[in-house]
């Protein structure tokens, strides 16, 4: 059994216009909601073995967030431009060479990859998966190499949105 957290960045900043895509920071509501959903997946006693981070600077930013409210140490956060890439397949073919002592992955990224990602594996379809949005599956594998359609089950799908009060 192999577990997989797919979580979309936190929402970004347009504020600036002449930065780069790849540069773009939170805006406040992501810097609000990434703290957020750490707490929330402390609570759910989410542990990584592996987080993978997109490099882009918003992804990169929910990923340390996320990962100092976990306690995950933020030096062992691996970051994967195929992940900026957005392909599903690009990110597909990381997740198969992962080693296998590994069993619980985290996987920061963006859509359109993180929603097909968690319809491919799985579990409730789901039409998007907002900012800060966590979508949680059990695999049914032994191994990364063995990933394929619906071989998971969802075990949470946690966004802010489902926590406003």
């Amino acid at each position: 059994m192999k577990t997989l957290y797919l979580v979309r960045h936190a929402k970004s900043s347009w504020k600036y216009p002449k930065l780069a895509d790849f540069e773009r920071p939170l805006n406040k509501r992501g810097r609000n909601n990434a703290p957020l959903m750490g707490k929330i997946l402390k609570k759910l006693k989410v542990s990584p073995d592996l987080i993978i981070s997109s490099p882009a600077n918003r992804a990169a930013m929910t990923a340390r967030i996320i990962a100092d409210k976990i306690k995950y140490p933020l030096d062992k956060i691996g970051y994967s431009g195929v992940i900026y890439d957005f392909g599903t397949n690009a990110v597909m073919h990381l997740i198969e060479k992962i080693d296998n002592t590994i069993d619980k992955v985290m996987i920061v990224g963006h859509n359109p990859a993180i929603t097909d990602l968690s319809n491919y594996f799985g579990g409730e379809p789901v039409s998007n998966i907002p900012t800060s949005g966590v979508f949680c599956v059990d695999l049914d594998i032994s191994s990364w190499k063995r990933i394929s359609e619906n071989c998971g089950r969802l075990k949470f799908f946690e966004f802010p949105k489902k926590h406003a009060f």
